[in-house]
């Protein structure tokens, strides 16, 4: 009895208390009563939802409304590529009906094929250049110590994204044009000159060349913030295992660039069939449209100039599917690499 009554004496106070159903309460009868459970929000009504997020979709109204006016609002006139659609006699819904005939008229036209053709020649050289030379110039910047020299060479890089078209092509006619500063140099010193800017032959390379000067440092300050999350106790953890600046650059630079990559390369392929309309149609009269006709300029001149809406139309609904079917076939190719693409699996 004495062993009992020295044990609850050692007790701590707040076990006894706890025994006793708290300080000064009655002690307790039964099993602890289980906390309420919270009310998910599937209990909640409707409008208590609505009021509870009141504010957010205050601040997303405009972007919503814009989105619908501009993005989808627009869909309902898809029908005019099955329509002999005339805007000034009959309007939207009172043109007769044709079926699939804007349809047929634009296959069986040959400079439809051409312009898709040279669409895809123009992608694809966008493809193999464009991206390595953004990737290089964001492991060459990434490489500079200096922050303010790698701030400088950013801004220099940035700026001609903002310059239009009209002062890009403007730009390459002064330096690669018949009378270019080029041109000019060469012929003071007894060469012949040359224009690039009517040359059918390098035309392609031509338009990269100005949207690598032009969106080459948009590029670069993607991949740039992909490699600011990159640890640097990688590369540490390299350089300890012998590996040298390529190595590193090959083991941990570039894997962690891979997501990236794989996100604009999906992104770039399923936008393939467009390569700059503007850009396009400037410098379509220098080089003639057998070699600077692209599926834009062609919709442009054939439907649009030529008021024949049915086709502009059909030929835009062609443009939408065969780019969500590429936006298909490259996100799966992400996946089957390893990476997340545009969406998950």
């Amino acid at each position: 009895m004495a062993l009992d009554t020295g044990s609850r004496a050692g007790e701590p106070r707040r076990a006894r208390s706890a025994r006793r159903g708290g300080p000064g309460g009655p002690a307790a009868s039964g099993p602890p009563t289980a906390p309420r459970p919270a009310v998910p929000d599937g209990g909640i009504r409707w409008w208590q939802r609505l009021r509870r997020d009141r504010t957010l979709l205050l601040m997303v109204a405009p972007a919503v409304g814009l989105l619908a006016l501009f993005n989808y609002v627009p869909l309902i006139w898809t029908t005019v590529a099955f329509k002999d659609y005339d805007p000034f006699t009959q309007g939207l819904w009172t043109s007769p009906w044709v079926g699939l005939d804007n349809f047929t008229l634009l296959f069986d036209d040959s400079r439809f094929w051409d312009a898709f053709a040279n669409t895809l020649g123009i992608t694809f050289i966008q493809l193999v250049l464009f991206f390595p030379l953004t990737i290089a110039l964001a492991l060459l910047v990434n490489s500079v110590l200096s922050q303010r020299i790698r701030g400088l060479v950013q801004s220099i890089l940035y700026l001609p994204h903002f310059f239009s078209w009209v002062l890009v092509i403007t730009v390459f006619q002064q330096m690669l044009g018949g009378a270019g500063l080029l041109a000019q140099q060469l012929r003071q010193h007894g060469y012949e000159g040359f224009d690039l800017m009517t040359d059918p032959g390098v035309f392609k390379f031509l338009v990269t060349a100005q949207l690598v000067w032009k969106d080459g440092g948009w590029g670069v300050i993607v991949f740039l913030a992909a490699l600011s999350a990159v640890s640097q106790d990688l590369y540490e953890a390299a350089a300890v295992d012998g590996a040298n600046r390529w190595r590193r650059m090959w083991h941990v630079t570039l894997p962690a660039l891979r997501p990236v990559i794989a996100l604009l390369l999906v992104l770039r392929v399923g936008d393939s069939l467009t390569v700059g309309f503007e850009q396009i149609l400037l410098q379509r009269d220098a080089v003639g449209p057998g070699a600077s006709e692209v599926f834009d300029t062609y919709v442009w001149w054939v439907g649009i100039a030529n008021t024949d809406y049915g086709i502009a139309a059909a030929g835009g609904l062609i443009k939408g599917a065969f780019s969500l079917v590429l936006v298909l076939i490259a996100n799966k190719v992400a996946h089957m690499l390893g990476e997340q693409g545009v969406y998950q699996k």
